[in-house]
């Protein structure tokens, strides 16, 4: 039988739309959840959206709705595909990919492998794009899950954030200390440890020194084999206009993209949210 695959991910992989409909990924949405209505992630609302109303409610995010996911795949089945290859957020963040393997089970004639990325926003996102080029060079299924793999285990993401307060409120806090970092001022770097959970991998205090902290740590990683990188934002286009220009003046660099994350990765991390993915490519 011809092998039709087809790459699906989640909205917390932060891929540019450009991106997202020249290699037809499809996304599945998380949904962000406020008192009188709930949206669907990068669907229904933006995350400068829900940065703006974060004073006046902080909302609460929810896996994708079991509908769309069921939806999707049928679609998916009309159009003739006969593999789905799903990589999603993190499980130790999310429930996303147990509820898109549970789901998957109910799906008749169709071979549907679900990834637990153990990562978030681009190093999700740029996972998902490697897997759609290696596609369109006609590779098969399992050499596809194979290179996955092999493309997570060179991914390396970090980020700062302006205020620990979201990670905290959204019971997302992890290995990172919260309370202390509040009264010290401390920005911690924080990183997705091997379990896929987020925990500190510097401590650095003041906002300007945890972003030059962040682009030594960019600069450790380019000194080595050639590296892809991508920038991620929360309402910090200007500083992240700046660390995509100073990565590019770096060695070792090949391709650099920028995004902004989705509203669900902004309701847990709030505005002033900046970080980079690293990915090995030699």
């Amino acid at each position: 039988m011809q092998e039709k695959i087809a790459i699906v991910t989640d909205s917390t992989s932060d891929i540019p739309r450009e991106i997202v409909e020249q290699y037809d990924i499809r996304v599945i949405p998380l949904r962000i959840l406020y008192q009188d209505r709930e949206y669907r992630d990068q669907i229904d609302i933006t995350a400068d959206e829900v940065y703006r109303r974060l004073e006046q409610e902080v909302p609460t995010t929810s896996l994708p709705a079991p509908g769309d996911v069921l939806a999707l795949f049928e679609q998916l089945k009309s159009e003739g595909f006969t593999h789905v290859l799903a990589i999603h957020i993190s499980s130790g963040l999310s429930g996303t990919a147990q509820l898109i393997s549970h789901l998957a089970g109910q799906v008749e004639d169709m071979v549907i492998r679900v990834v637990d990325s153990r990562s978030i926003s681009m190093g999700l996102g740029y996972t998902v794009i490697e897997a759609a080029r290696k596609l369109t060079h006609n590779v098969g299924f399992e050499a596809l899950c194979t290179h996955v793999q092999a493309v997570l285990s060179r991914m390396k993401v970090y980020f700062v954030l302006e205020t620990l307060e979201y990670l905290k409120k959204g019971g997302r806090i992890g290995r990172v200390a919260g309370t202390l970092g509040q009264i010290l001022n401390l920005k911690p770097i924080i990183t997705v440890n091997e379990d896929g959970v987020y925990t500190t991998y510097a401590k650095v205090r003041g906002r300007k020194q945890s972003l030059e902290r962040l682009m030594e740590v960019a600069k450790e990683h380019l000194a080595k084999p050639m590296s892809n990188v991508a920038v991620c934002h929360g309402a910090a286009l200007e500083e992240a206009r700046d660390f995509v220009q100073r990565i590019k003046n770096l060695g070792n660099v090949g391709e650099v993209l920028m995004g902004h994350v989705s509203p669900v990765i902004g309701v847990h991390t709030g505005p002033g949210t900046l970080g980079f993915v690293v990915y090995q490519t030699d």
